[in-house]
């Protein structure tokens, strides 16, 4: 993370969450929680360039919440030092993310949530419901699973789910399962999601979900094209607002432009 990145950071942090960081869901009792891994590649000009990610996996009875570790982590400290009533918040040993959004799911829709400056944004999804069920199984990590496929927002995904794991849910927007995603994977291989842990139901008795209600609660309803516009206009604007607010950069510290290549090579997980 570079310098522009950890001041805005810090003052969007500072200034959003210090007004309800310290509360959590404590309706949310879990029901299970699992770890997956996504390992992707952000660029189709560099085929052999992997960025891997550990992401979290919380459920509750009638809804689950997907985010980073990092950024749960990251949230986790801040709360910690601000309670402590620290006037110097160091955050500098937590590891950054790459993702810092949020998704819940439902029987109902899929829920984006993302802090663009100090606005929380977020737009609704439908569930997926167009699965094709394979009558194919695979044991993943000493678990049986079954076969789906499915096309989404461009690509086409091979999911494998576990009857023996009865929630509906799965990584990222992905749910709709007659059983937990375990693995799923886009047919060119650029994104793969796996789990990797798994909590056991007799640890989570009496806990709830570490999710944050800062993360979610009052966010301004917009469409995704309109949260994608505002996520690159906040980033484009990031450096002359910090200017304004008189830091001064170095010639070293100026932000690196993008070159048309990268741009041309830019690999979302969403196409569409």
């Amino acid at each position: 993370m570079n310098f522009i990145e950890k001041q805005t950071l810090t003052i969007i942090f500072f200034f959003i969450f210090s007004i309800s960081f310290s509360q959590t869901a404590m309706s949310d009792s879990l029901r299970g929680e699992f770890t997956y891994l996504l390992q992707y590649k952000p660029n189709t000009l560099n085929r052999d360039y992997f960025i891997k990610e550990l992401y979290s996996l919380q459920i509750t009875d009638k809804r689950s919440f997907f985010s980073s570790e990092n950024k749960l982590k990251f949230d986790s400290a801040f709360s910690a030092a601000y309670n402590k009533k620290n006037n110097v918040i160091d955050l500098s040993g937590i590891p950054a993310s790459r993702s810092n959004f949020l998704i819940i799911q439902t029987n109902e829709n899929s829920e984006f949530y993302e802090s663009v400056g100090m606005t929380l944004l977020s737009y609704n999804s439908p569930i997926i419901r167009n699965w094709k069920l394979i009558n194919e199984t695979k044991v993943i990590n000493s678990i049986s699973c079954k076969k789906a496929e499915v096309n989404y927002k461009g690509r086409d995904w091979t999911a494998w789910y576990s009857t023996e794991i009865p929630f509906p849910y799965g990584p990222y927007k992905f749910s709709g399962l007659p059983g937990l995603i375990v693995k799923i994977t886009d047919k060119t291989g650029d994104y793969d999601y796996e789990l990797v842990k798994a909590v056991s139901s007799s640890k989570l008795k009496g806990q709830t979900i570490t999710v944050k209600k800062a993360r979610y609660q009052g966010a301004k309803l917009v469409t995704q094209k309109e949260l994608s516009e505002a996520r690159a206009n906040f980033r484009a604007n990031a450096k002359r607002e910090l200017e304004s607010m008189g830091t001064v950069f170095s010639q070293d510290q100026s932000r690196p432009k993008i070159s048309e290549a990268e741009k041309k090579g830019h690999n979302p997980i969403e196409l569409e």
